[in-house]
């Protein structure tokens, strides 16, 4: 489960990180990747992260300005931004997904797909909203 929930966020971030290269709807692109056959194909668990990081995609910015000390939305780096609103949706829209397995799965992606210092700053920005989630889930 947790292995193809991983390929799950990758496949998120892939399509998440597609659109805002292209400047295309994220979810016009989830449903062109659901279609086609020469993709890793879009479990729904990664389409349940799309749909999710799009519809609460304000509140999970406005968030990341809180927290991301020093860092505006617009100058992270686009992988960053990308595995920080998917963090941030599980934590406060996924119930079934712990936090700290939240923000350990996007710490791993940002290993391997983004910057030396991608990892800490992740783990920064979702550790703080960790912090408060629970009083955010509350008003969600």
């Amino acid at each position: 489960m947790l292995r193809a929930r991983t390929k799950a966020r990758k496949r998120a971030l892939d399509i998440l990180f597609e659109s805002e290269a292209r400047g295309d709807d994220p979810l016009s692109v989830l449903v062109q990747r659901q279609e086609t056959d020469d993709a890793p194909p879009v479990s729904e668990y990664a389409a349940m992260l799309v749909a999710g990081v799009v519809e609460h995609r304000e509140r999970i910015d406005q968030l990341l300005t809180e927290h991301a000390e020093g860092w505006t939305v617009v100058r992270m780096p686009a992988v960053d931004r990308a595995l920080l609103r998917i963090g941030v949706f599980e934590l406060l829209w996924v119930d079934e997904i712990d936090d700290p397995v939240a923000i350990t799965e996007a710490v791993e992606l940002a290993k391997t797909l983004s910057t030396d210092d991608s990892p800490r700053f992740l783990n920064g920005v979702l550790g703080r909203i960790a912090d408060i989630a629970p009083q955010l889930r509350a008003t969600r």
